[in-house]
């Protein structure tokens, strides 16, 4: 039965003409269009598969300086959005993401369950064996800093490029605000939350060869954690100060206030002690504890209702049917 949905594939294209035609070869006939994106390789990976591929589906984009996986990705969103493609999908050019599983990653979206997909890997642990040690184990810290930066607490894997959404929800955010290069999944999953698309794990095997990662593992440790930091500040000021006000925007104002208000002052009476060498009466320093404890039990109901804000109905079918 013919897909009802015109269906589009991105490809990020960087050192990648080794394998790019081999994975161009075995995307499936259903998939309608195709495009990589030549990010200033200097392989100039866009040159060969014009020379080289002919498959029709195929429309080669140049960037016309290096803007990593993220500038690649709206270009290709960009192109897809003018062809009108419904479904977009995300896939890397190192033969990394078996096209074997693209029927899987796409169904929740055909069947109106989610907007947007992304694979795990984490759901087959034989196959996750496969799977570079280092990679493991940086994804697990990854895993739980993501939930809290994205919002997402049932989405796992957060370095997993495998991935695809509706064409109908990137015009709800600015493409310009997600990340240029390897924080790009991260900061998709955070504007997603914000706009309360629906998002699902989909179960993918790893697949790994003997490829080299460019990815440097020191300067991920750097990097990632402050933004992931930024990005939970930046989607908790949106989406429950400026997008929406609830019972969170109000624990997340008091938490804040009583914990900031309960330091400040406990803060004051310590170093007032220091200089005039007295030591502070136990009532002192009750009422500098208890609104720090008060601030933290409304922060952590904070956090329990934002991990329970799991948006049911996705946008793309409500935006289909009004």
């Amino acid at each position: 039965m013919l897909n009802k949905n015109k269906i589009a594939i991105i490809i990020p294209c960087y050192k990648v003409r080794a394998r790019i035609l081999t994975v161009i070869a075995t995307i499936p006939t259903w998939v309608d269009s195709i495009f990589a994106i030549d990010d200033c390789c200097p392989e100039k990976t866009g040159d060969f598969l014009k020379l080289n591929c002919r498959d029709e589906r195929l429309t080669v984009i140049y960037n016309e300086s290096n803007q990593g996986v993220g500038g690649a990705c709206t270009a290709g969103f960009t192109a897809a959005l003018k062809h009108g493609c419904d479904i977009i999908i995300k896939m890397d050019g190192d033969g990394q993401m078996d096209p074997a599983y693209l029927r899987r990653l796409i169904h929740p979206i055909e069947s109106g369950l989610a907007d947007f997909t992304k694979g795990n890997r984490f759901y087959h642990l034989n196959e996750l064996q496969s799977m570079p040690l280092v990679r493991r184990i940086g994804n697990i810290g990854l895993t739980l800093l993501t939930k809290f930066a994205s919002g997402f607490w049932h989405i796992s894997d957060p370095t997993n490029g495998y991935l695809a959404l509706h064409s109908s929800i990137l015009n709800m955010f600015s493409s310009k605000r997600l990340a240029k290069r390897y924080f790009f999944e991260t900061s998709l999953l955070v504007h997603m939350n914000i706009i309360n698309a629906v998002a699902c794990d989909v179960p993918i095997p790893a697949k790994y060869d003997n490829e080299h990662s460019s990815l440097s593992i020191g300067k991920s440790l750097v990097e990632f954690p402050v933004k992931l930091i930024m990005s939970l500040i930046n989607r908790i000021i949106l989406k429950y100060f400026i997008y929406n006000v609830n019972a969170t925007t109000v624990l997340l104002t008091l938490g804040t206030m009583l914990c900031a208000g309960g330091g400040l002052f406990g803060g004051y009476r310590w170093i007032l002690g220091e200089v005039n060498s007295q030591a502070q009466t136990a009532g002192t320093v009750a009422l500098a504890f208890l609104p720090i404890i008060l601030g933290t039990q409304m922060l952590l109901q904070a956090i329990l209702l934002d991990i329970m804000d799991k948006p049911v109905i996705p946008l793309h079918k409500i935006i289909k049917d009004s």
